[in-house]
């Protein structure tokens, strides 16, 4: 086959096999330039909080994770579930990416089909996938790709679904017709910065971890929160959503998924602060079983709601 033609069946694979998006990008050191820069930047001022593993080396060229790489296969899944959250300060909030199965095993059980299908083809074909724990600048590479464009928020936006999407990527040392860089459509609209409680987007699309709820109620492994995270925490509990909730794409475009796994679970859309602040080693192992929640140990969990109810 031809380039055209293996670009063709390659997208046509990805989207039998159920990816809402799919889009290509070639490996070039223009690229390098731009997205160096921001990051090291962004890093240098300290944003990225403890998360040591954002400064590894390997996330500035993707050519250190395949030195043969000529393409980037960029995919989308849609994970919106239009379900509400529960009013009232008994409630423990969940960002929606976790209410339902863990999306990595989810997205890793169709990339390794994908991946054994495209390797059967020919003998020389070489292709490595990653799902956001790969040292991998997933979103500069998607809006590369087409599937949408990095937000003031710093989310992945696309025109089809909002933000409500996972990313991955495949690496792979096949020549492929690259798809046209997404532009931005964010526009003059500031509403995700406005509705931010602590001030966690300082300008822009530039997100300071250390100010951020998601960080603190995810990554941070700190006995106790900082008081000025714990007083505007707002409910949140693993995650937060707002500005998400707030932006006007997602508020247009947000499709219900069609994927089972990504329906959520009962107990993740309302929890009890109550329950979730004495929730012991067991009962965390039963509620977040296949959730990409695990990733909150039992003891941070009861931290996140305790630091709720102690306003």
């Amino acid at each position: 086959m031809n380039t055209e033609e293996w670009t063709k069946v390659i997208k046509q694979k990805i989207l039998e096999l159920g990816f809402h998006k799919v889009g290509i990008a070639n490996v070039d050191s223009q690229f390098y330039d731009t997205a160096s820069t921001y990051l090291k930047r962004w890093l240098a001022l300290g944003y990225h909080a403890d998360m040591a593993w954002m400064a590894n080396p390997k996330r500035l060229d993707i050519r250190e994770h395949m030195p043969q790489v000529k393409s980037v296969i960029c995919v989308a899944l849609n994970y919106y579930a239009p379900h509400q959250r529960l009013e009232g300060k008994e409630y423990g909030k969940i960002s929606r990416y976790g209410w339902g199965r863990d999306y990595h095993n989810v997205m890793y059980k169709k990339l390794k089909v994908f991946i054994r299908q495209l390797e059967k083809q020919k003998e020389f074909i070489k292709a490595r996938y990653y799902v956001d724990t790969g040292a991998v600048q997933e979103k500069v590479w998607a809006q590369r790709a087409g599937i949408g464009w990095i937000a003031k928020n710093s989310n992945l936006i696309t025109r089809e679904y909002g933000s409500w999407v996972f990313l991955g990527e495949i690496l792979t040392n096949l020549n492929l017709i690259p798809d046209p860089p997404h532009i931005q459509h964010c526009g003059t609209c500031t509403r995700c910065l406005e509705a931010c409680p602590t001030g966690a987007i300082v300008q822009p699309f530039v997100v300071d971890a250390n100010r951020c709820i998601a960080y603190h109620t995810i990554e941070n492994k700190q006995a106790t929160l900082p008081k000025e995270i714990a007083s505007n925490l707002e409910g949140w509990v693993a995650g937060c959503d707002i500005c998400q909730d707030v932006c006007p794409w997602n508020q247009r475009f947000a499709k219900e998924t069609n994927i089972v796994d990504f329906k959520p679970y009962p107990q993740n859309i309302a929890p009890k602060l109550i329950e979730l602040a004495n929730i012991s080693p067991q009962a965390w192992d039963e509620h977040f079983r296949a959730s990409a929640l695990r990733r909150i140990k039992w003891d941070k969990l009861r931290r996140n709601a305790r630091a709720n109810m102690d306003k």
